[in-house]
C-alpha cells in the first residue's frame, strides 16, 4: 500500500475516532508533550532567545524524530502503518473537544445561565470571562471555533499530508509550544520568541485552506472572501486573521473588537463590519461550518498528496 493510501485510510480512520472518542480525560499524549517540554523549559529557561531557540529545536524536533522512528518500525505493514497513522490523527486533532465545549457554553447561555458560560469559557480560549456579558462570550466562542479549526484540525492534516506522521506529531508540538511560550508576557517575551515564530510558519498553509474551505462551506461565499480580503490583514495574528474574517463573512456577523485577556485589554480591528453581532445561536452555526471544514480538508489533503505522489512517481 502506498504512503498516499495509508495517509488517506489512517487519517480518516483518526478523524473518525475523534469524533466518536473525543479526548481522553486523562493520559492525553498532547498533554504528556507539554510535560515534558515543561521540564525542558525549567533546564533551559533564560530570558534569552537563543535559548528559547534551542528549547523549540529539542521539543519540536524530538516529536518529529518520534514520528519517524515509529513510522520506520512499522513500515513493511501496511495495516500497522495505517493504525499508526489513525493513532496519530485521533492524537493531534481536537475537532470534537473543541465541538463539546463550545456547544456547552451555548447551552448555558441559551438557559440564561451567564455566571456557567463564564465558568466553562477557560476550557476553550484564554479570554477573561468576568469582563464580557452573554453576546460577548458567544462572540468569544465564535472566534476560538474558528482559529482552533485551523489550529487543531485543518494545519494538522496539512502536515500529515506532506510528512505523515512526523509531520502531525511536528505541528502539533509546534503549536503547543506556542500556547505555552509563545505569548508577550514578560518571562516569554524573548523565549518564547521561536517558538511563537515557527508556529506562524506552520500554520501559514492550514490556515489559508481553512479559510478557502469556510468560504465554500458557509451560507455568504461572497461574504466570506470580501471579508477575508478586506480585513484579515488588520488582524495582529497572519493567521488568524483570514480565518476569523472568512468564518465572520460565511456565517454573516461581526468579530473582533475590544477584549480582555488576564487583565490586559486589546481593541481589535473589526471583522465583516457589515454582518450582524453575534448571538448565542451562531456558537451551533460556527460548529457545524467547523465540521464541514474539518471533512473537506481531509479529502483536499487526501487528494493533494495522491496529485503530488503520481507527478513524483
Amino acid at each position: 500500500m502506498g504512503a498516499g493510501r495509508v495517509f488517506a485510510y489512517g487519517a480518516a480512520a483518526g478523524l473518525i475516532g475523534d469524533l466518536l472518542l473525543g479526548d481522553p480525560r486523562r493520559g492525553h499524549p498532547v498533554a504528556v508533550f507539554g510535560r515534558a517540554a515543561g521540564a525542558v523549559e525549567r533546564v533551559l529557561w533564560r530570558d534569552h532567545r537563543g535559548w528559547g531557540a534551542l528549547h523549540t529545536v529539542v521539543c519540536a524536533g524530538g516529536a518529529v524524530a518520534l514520528g519517524g522512528v515509529a513510522s520506520r518500525a512499522v513500515r513493511n505493514s501496511a495495516v500497522a502503518s495505517v493504525a499508526l497513522t489513525g493513532a496519530a490523527t485521533w492524537a493531534v486533532v481536537g475537532g470534537t473537544s473543541l465541538a463539546r465545549e463550545a456547544r456547552a457554553i451555548g447551552r448555558a447561555l441559551e438557559a440564561g445561565d451567564v455566571d456557567g458560560a463564564r465558568a466553562r469559557l477557560p476550557h476553550l480560549c484564554g479570554r477573561d470571562p468576568q469582563a464580557l456579558d452573554a453576546d460577548g462570550i458567544a462572540r468569544a466562542v465564535v472566534e476560538s471555533v474558528a482559529e482552533n479549526t485551523s489550529d487543531a484540525v485543518v494545519g494538522a492534516l496539512v502536515w500529515g499530508a506532506v510528512g505523515g506522521v512526523p509531520g502531525l506529531l511536528g505541528f502539533r508540538a509546534v503549536n503547543t509550544l506556542d500556547a505555552m511560550v509563545g505569548h508577550k508576557s514578560a518571562r516569554y517575551r524573548r523565549y518564547g520568541w521561536a517558538s511563537a515564530r515557527l508556529d506562524d510558519l506552520a500554520g501559514w498553509p492550514g490556515a489559508r485552506l481553512t479559510a478557502v474551505l469556510a468560504a465554500l462551506a458557509g451560507d455568504d461565499p461572497r461574504g466570506a472572501v470580501r471579508a477575508w480580503r478586506a480585513d484579515a490583514g488588520k488582524h495582529p495574528s497572519p493567521n488568524a486573521g483570514p480565518v476569523e474574517a472568512s468564518f465572520a463573512g460565511a456565517l454573516g456577523v461581526r468579530l473582533g473588537g475590544t477584549l480582555s485577556y488576564g487583565g490586559r485589554v486589546e481593541h481589535r480591528p473589526v471583522l465583516n463590519g457589515a454582518g450582524r453581532g453575534v448571538g448565542t445561536q451562531d456558537i451551533e452555526r460556527a460548529v457545524r461550518l467547523s465540521r464541514q471544514v474539518g471533512w473537506l480538508a481531509l479529502g483536499v489533503c487526501v487528494a493533494a498528496r495522491r496529485i503530488a505522489k503520481g507527478r513524483t512517481s
